[in-house]
């Protein structure tokens, strides 16, 4: 056993248990390895100028092409004798990629449990609601996640359009274990830049997982709406990430982020406790966050190593939350909660309030690194490794 995984990290072959158990159809390549990832089972991505070669060289393995003309891909169904083997067809030709699986960062895998309160985010005593301002020029904060639920924080807020949450994707009469993630990361942006507008794009199952198209989809969707609203989007938060075959980052996903800017991007970079690239906050300019403890020291459950930029509170954070209550209904209320999914806010929040004072992203980039340095996480990294 590696010294990552002595650390408590995560068991994707639990996940993958649990998702295909609802009818999500993945694939756990490597389990155990150095490469372990999960995928979407039998998919292939190619853009559209290198779909002719692909489709020659896949066509007696294809079931169905479907053709994404906004992303400019196409996304490609394996026939079911090869739906296991999309990594390795995927690694044989050049111009085409496996749809990798992103997982949700508020959640500690294995047992599962957040670190410190349970299966479940926690109720907790009143939050005090952050105070009303209106910041011009405006800073507008994207937030990817599972959506944002009309909680009275953001009812009334000048720009703020509710995405509500899904509770009960499973439909099994209980709210799923992501449900809510969304409305509380952006309470926590919320409570540290109040100034700011809030624009959620929903990307993530609220049972904890997304896929590479689906993320490129939401950042170009977050492209779309700023400029139809003439307001551009400043600072860009996902919360959920995936580890890779190869260690590097999906293509389509690198191509999208690339499109964001100037906006600068933050991400969280996952509770496995290991050191092996999480991307998107592995990839250069993206702004890679662990989470902290109360000691300021890097928690044991977040991700570590070079490719960490920044590292602030992600233990015990207290936000705004939304419950499932019988019936269907719903109320707002808080809770705590645990991952570096609640880290990336925070320090998405410094940024806004520096590009609130200036709009220099540079200055942004350096508050962050006086406030939420990542000093502390680099000097962790030799001892797991």
């Amino acid at each position: 056993m590696d010294q990552d995984q002595q650390r408590g990290g995560p068991e994707l072959a639990e996940l993958h248990r649990i998702w295909t158990s609802y009818g999500h159809e993945m694939v756990l390549h490597d389990a155990g390895g150095d490469s372990e990832c999960l995928v979407r089972r039998g998919e292939l991505l190619a853009p559209a100028e290198s779909l002719d070669p692909v489709l020659d060289r896949y066509r007696r393995w294809i079931d169905r092409v479907h053709h994404d003309e906004d992303l400019m891909l196409a996304r490609i169904r394996l026939r079911d004798a090869e739906r296991d083997h999309c990594v390795e067809l995927a690694r044989d030709t050049s111009g085409v990629s496996v749809n990798n699986v992103h997982v949700g960062s508020p959640v500690m895998f294995g047992t599962p449990v957040m670190f410190g309160t349970g299966a479940e985010a926690d109720f907790s005593p009143p939050v005090p609601e952050p105070p009303a301002a209106q910041w011009e020029p405006p800073v507008v904060v994207g937030v990817l996640d599972t959506g944002c639920d009309p909680h009275p924080w953001f009812t009334g807020r000048p720009g703020f359009v509710a995405a509500p949450e899904v509770l009960d994707a499973d439909d099994d009469s209980g709210q799923d274990r992501q449900a809510g993630h969304g409305t509380f990361v952006s309470g926590v942006v919320l409570q540290h830049a109040p100034g700011a507008i809030i624009r959620p794009q929903r990307v993530l199952s609220s049972l904890g997982f997304t896929d590479d198209l689906t993320v490129a989809t939401g950042l170009r969707a977050l492209r779309r709406s700023a400029q139809q609203r003439g307001v551009p989007v400043d600072v860009v938060v996902l919360t959920s990430g995936c580890h890779t075959a190869d260690d590097e980052c999906p293509e389509i996903l690198a191509a999208e982020l690339r499109a964001m800017d100037p906006a600068i991007v933050v991400a969280a970079a996952g509770n496995h406790g290991r050191t092996r690239p999480f991307w998107p906050a592995a990839l250069p300019g993206v702004v890679g966050v662990a989470a902290t403890g109360a000691d300021g020291r890097i928690a044991e459950f977040s991700n570590r190593g070079d490719w960490v930029d920044a590292a602030a509170p992600g233990v015990d954070v207290r936000s705004c939350f939304v419950r499932m209550t019988a019936g269907g209904g719903r109320d707002f209320g808080y809770a705590r909660w645990s991952g570096t999914s609640f880290a990336a806010p925070r320090v998405a929040a410094v940024i806004a309030t520096a590009l609130q004072a200036d709009r220099d992203p540079e200055r942004a980039r350096d508050a962050v690194a006086h406030f939420y340095p990542a000093a502390t996480g680099a000097l962790e990294t030799a001892a797991v490794e």
